[in-house]
């Protein structure tokens, strides 16, 4: 077959669903799964297979890597986008909603992650796209939890790309900063926060962005605008202290008027 094949999860949605998309333009046939139906009208692919997953769990991962098996197809690109937010004061939040952030983001990416890495590198061919984020450089005062999985998922990253260094398979980090998704409402800052009400990123330039990155075979690359450039920047110079203030003046939630 000469049909490359991707796999993209969290895909019903926003970067997810661009990044896709951006597959599904570029030839690829695809399987893509979220924790909530996909309709097969959202997604115009050569060849396309959809799966309603929850990725929390052990089980989740396992049914998805079943049916990526069950295609018949070697896996040339795996989008590993799935993820969840949470705002608010650690401290005040619920475990029930603290602990499935760290089973999504970080959990269910190292479990697949293992399991197709261990392919390519069977293969030695095949490509990674891990969303990090512009989060993973700062403390995430208000939002603590999330920016910790995108820090361990920025270096989990770049230590298996030095561990395949010399091979043919490659991971690529994409880090965004605040993007037109669903990702604030539902973590609950949408209104009541600074970075909820602030202008953010057409999801489909980022996803567009992380497609080329990947193609490319970058380590990493910062998706977005100018002003996400500018987050980067600062997220690599400024002391830990200063980034958590100033995540913290952005994050924090704010009374709203009756």
């Amino acid at each position: 077959m000469t049909t490359p094949f991707a796999v993209v999860t969290g895909s019903s949605t926003g970067i997810g669903l661009e990044l896709a998309r951006q597959f599904a333009d570029n030839g690829h046939e695809l399987l893509v799964c979220a924790d909530e139906e996909i309709p097969a009208d959202t997604i115009d692919a050569p060849s396309l297979h959809t799966l309603q997953v929850d990725l929390r769990t052990r089980d989740g991962v396992r049914e998805l890597y079943a049916a990526i098996k069950g295609t018949g197809r070697d896996v040339d690109a795996l989008a590993l986008n799935a993820g969840v937010g949470q705002g608010g004061s650690f401290v005040e939040q619920d475990l029930g909603d603290i602990l499935p952030t760290v089973e999504l983001n970080v959990a269910s990416t190292v479990h697949l992650a293992r399991l197709v890495l261990a392919d390519m590198v069977a293969r030695n061919a095949g490509r990674v796209l891990v969303l990090s984020s512009i989060a993973s450089l700062m403390p995430g005062s208000y939002q603590a939890v999330y920016n910790a999985s995108k820090s361990f998922l920025q270096s989990f990253t770049q230590a298996v790309q030095a561990e395949l260094a010399g091979t043919r398979v490659t991971l690529t980090a994409l880090m965004p900063g605040p993007t037109e998704t669903e990702f604030f409402r539902r973590a609950g800052m949408s209104d009541n926060t600074r970075i909820g009400r602030s202008s953010k990123d057409d999801p489909a330039k980022v996803a567009a962005q992380g497609y080329a990155a990947r193609m490319a075979g970058k380590r990493r690359v910062v998706g977005g605008g100018p002003a996400t450039k500018v987050q980067y920047v600062a997220g690599m110079l400024l002391p830990d202290p200063v980034k958590a203030a100033m995540h913290t003046l952005m994050a924090k939630p704010q009374q709203t008027a009756a």
